[in-house]
C-alpha cells in the first residue's frame, strides 16, 4: 500500500482496517470476449503478484465471509497474493475512492455501488473487463448483474449477488380485510388499488398501515433513489433522458412522473404512513404492508412464520417496475496484472462462493448456477419473486450515466420534500430538474470518451 494510503487510514476517516495476506487461483474456460482496446487481462500471470482488495464494511457477516474467502482462496494456490481492507460505507466510503484516486492510491480491486460504476468508468478510475471474463461466466450471470455493469458497450463491474424489491405483506390481515394477493407480477395491485387497501386495512384497526422506511427517507441518500424511482418509471416517467443522457427536463418534471409522486404524497398527507421511529413498524404489526427489499425477508419472516409473502410494487400505470442493482466490483485503471486481480474475481463467483455470500448477506445470487442453491430464491421458493423480476425485465436499472451521482442527490433531496413536508411535486421536481441539468451542463453531458 501506497504512503499517502496510508496516511489516509492513519487519519481516522478509515477506521479499523482489516488485513488479510494469501494467494488466490482463478478459473474460466478461456473464451473471455476482448473489446477493442481491452488489454485488462491476456491470459498470464507473472510470477507472484500481490492483489490488494478494496470493500465497504457492510453487514459483519458478509464482511466475514469475504474475509473467510480471501484467507481459503490464498491456502488454495500459490500465483496471487490477496490483501483485504475493510473501509467505511456510503459517503465516506465514496469520498476515499476519490481522493485514492486524484493521489493514484487506488486498490486493484475496488467494490463500489453499482451506479457509481458509470462515473468511475467514465472518469478512467477502471478498467474494462470483457477481456476477462469467460463466456461461461458471462452467460451464467442475472441479466441484471450483466446490465448493470455495463457502460458505453463494455464490461466495467460484476457483482457475487443482486438485489430485490417488493412489498412485503401480512396475507391473514389481508384476507381478513378482504383484500386479494397478487399471484406475480403480472396482477400487480394498481396505485389507485392500493390507495383502496390502505384505507380498508385502517378501518380494520390499522392506523398507519404502509411502512415505507420513512426514516430513511428524510436522509435524503439513496435508498429514496433505489426505492422510489420505480414508481416513476412504472407511470412512464424518468430522472433523465433514457435515450440521450442529455437533460432531465420533460422526463423528471413530466406528467407521469408528478402523477406518480402526488399519488405517494397523498399516502403520506392521509396518515397511511407509518413514521416508523423505531424501524420496526411491520416486525410490531402497525403496519400491515411494507416497501422495502430482499434484506428484510429473514428478519420478517422470523417475526411472522408462514404469514408473509411478497408481491410486486404497485402499477403506476405502465406496469410494476422495481429497483435492482447492489454492490459490484471494478478492476482500477491502476491494477498491474488484471490476470491476477481476474483469479480472485473468478473465484468470488464460483457458485458455491456466490451462494455462500448469499446465505451470508441474504443478498440476490447473482448467478444461475448459485440460485440453485438457494431454495428459498429457487421455483416455489418465497423469494423467488425476486429472481422473476431480475430475469424478466421487471426490474429496473438506476440511470447508466455518470451523471449518476448528480441524479441521485437531486432526487433523494425531492422525495424527502415531497414526502415528509408536503412540497408541491410539480415545482419541487422542476427544482431537481435544474440542479441535474446543472451538472450535466458542467460537464458537457459527460461525453464518451474514445477508446
Amino acid at each position: 500500500m501506497k504512503a499517502s494510503l496510508s496516511r489516509i487510514l492513519v487519519s481516522g476517516l478509515v477506521g479499523t482496517a482489516l488485513l488479510l495476506a494469501g494467494c488466490g487461483g482463478g478459473g474460466g474456460d478461456g473464451k473471455a470476449q476482448k473489446a477493442h482496446g481491452d488489454t485488462t487481462c491476456d491470459g498470464r500471470i507473472d510470477g507472484t503478484a500481490h492483489v490488494t482488495v478494496w470493500y465497504h464494511s457492510g453487514p459483519v457477516t458478509e464482511v466475514g465471509t469475504l474475509a473467510e474467502q480471501v484467507a481459503d482462496f490464498n491456502k488454495a494456490q500459490k500465483n496471487v497474493r490477496v490483501e483485504l481492507v475493510k473501509l467505511p460505507e456510503q459517503r465516506p466510503y465514496s469520498e476515499l475512492v476519490e481522493s485514492a484516486a486524484a493521489s493514484g492510491d487506488l486498490p486493484d480491486l475496488l467494490d463500489f455501488d453499482g451506479p457509481n460504476l458509470y462515473s468511475y468508468a467514465w472518469s478512467g478510475k477502471l478498467k474494462p473487463i470483457d477481456s476477462c471474463v469467460p463466456k461461461s461466466v458471462r452467460d451464467d450471470l442475472l441479466p441484471s448483474v450483466r446490465q448493470q455493469g455495463t457502460y458505453a458497450g463494455r464490461l466495467w463491474g460484476i457483482g457475487a449477488f443482486d438485489s430485490g424489491m417488493g412489498l412485503y405483506v401480512r396475507p391473514s390481515v389481508l384476507k381478513k380485510a378482504g383484500v386479494r394477493i397478487p399471484k406475480g407480477t403480472g396482477d400487480a395491485w394498481t396505485a389507485d388499488e392500493l390507495t383502496g387497501i390502505l384505507a380498508r386495512l385502517r378501518k380494520l384497526g390499522y392506523r398507519a398501515p404502509l411502512d415505507i422506511g420513512l426514516p430513511y427517507v428524510g436522509k435524503g441518500d439513496e435508498w429514496n433513489t433505489y426505492g422510489f424511482a420505480p414508481a416513476v418509471w412504472s407511470a412512464g416517467g424518468d430522472l433523465i433522458d433514457p435515450k440521450t443522457f442529455r437533460t432531465a427536463d420533460g422526463f423528471l418534471n413530466s406528467p407521469e412522473s408528478v402523477r406518480a409522486l402526488t399519488v405517494m404524497q397523498s399516502w403520506s398527507k392521509a396518515g397511511y404512513i407509518d413514521p416508523d421511529k423505531d424501524e420496526k413498524a411491520f416486525d410490531k404489526g402497525r403496519s400491515v404492508i411494507a416497501w422495502s427489499g430482499h434484506w428484510r425477508y429473514p428478519e420478517y419472516t422470523k417475526v411472522f412464520p408462514g404469514d408473509v409473502a411478497i408481491v410486486p410494487l404497485p402499477d403506476f400505470g405502465q406496469g410494476t417496475v422495481t429497483g435492482m442493482g447492489s454492490w459490484q466490483w471494478g478492476i482500477t485503471s491502476g491494477a498491474t496484472d488484471g490476470d491476477a486481480v481476474w483469479s480472485f474475481l473468478a473465484y468470488l463467483l464460483k457458485p458455491e462462493q456466490v451462494h455462500r455470500m448469499s446465505v451470508a448477506n441474504g443478498g440476490i445470487p447473482a448467478t444461475g448456477s448459485a440460485v440453485k442453491l438457494s431454495p428459498a430464491f429457487d421455483t416455489g421458493g418465497g423469494e423467488h419473486l425476486f429472481i422473476e423480476q431480475l430475469r424478466d425485465g421487471i426490474a429496473h436499472p438506476r440511470p447508466q450515466t455518470p451523471a449518476y451521482p448528480a441524479i441521485t442527490d437531486a432526487f433523494g433531496t425531492a422525495f424527502a420534500k415531497i414526502m415528509l413536508h408536503g412540497a408541491p411535486v410539480q415545482a419541487t421536481l422542476d427544482q431537481a430538474v435544474k440542479a441535474i441539468d446543472k451538472d450535466l451542463a458542467a460537464h458537457d453531458g459527460y461525453p464518451q470518451k474514445g477508446s
